[in-house]
């Protein structure tokens, strides 16, 4: 199996659950402004929501991705009020042929002072966790 990590983030939350996939994973973990250049099985995909929505950004990059290049998407990602961006992923990635996997991470994210402290260490080690699955 081949991966890739890709991420977006306002707060670093989500680069921190990131880099802990991408070190299970033996790869590295990077912004969502580079590019998918080799064919992965699965691309595992960090976002969180901002403004009730996932960012712009986050759209143009699924947008931006060939199906004959990634096998599938899995979701992760934190946030303070909302949880799984799961619905609004799978709406871009519906449109451009890539599947997403039904499973995703989630856990709570500190912002301006609600949920301090997150995702904490028992946080991260459940992202490693989960990722163990795909391996």
């Amino acid at each position: 199996m081949t991966y890739a990590v890709r991420y977006y983030t306002k707060t670093g939350n989500t680069k921190r659950l990131a880099k802990a996939i991408a070190k299970e994973l033996g790869v590295e973990a990077l912004p969502i402004s580079e590019a998918i250049e080799e064919p992965v099985d699965i691309l595992f995909l960090g976002n969180s929501y901002y403004a009730f929505n996932i960012d712009p950004e986050v759209k143009a990059f699924v947008g931006s991705l060939d199906k004959n290049k990634v096998g599938k998407i899995v979701n992760f990602g934190s946030a303070a009020m909302l949880n799984s961006t799961y619905k609004k992923v799978k709406a871009e990635a519906d449109k451009v042929g890539i599947p997403m996997d039904e499973k995703e991470f989630h856990c709570k994210g500190e912002f301006k002072g609600i949920h301090k402290g997150r995702p904490n260490q028992d946080d991260i080690d459940a992202a490693v966790q989960f990722v163990k699955q795909y391996k």
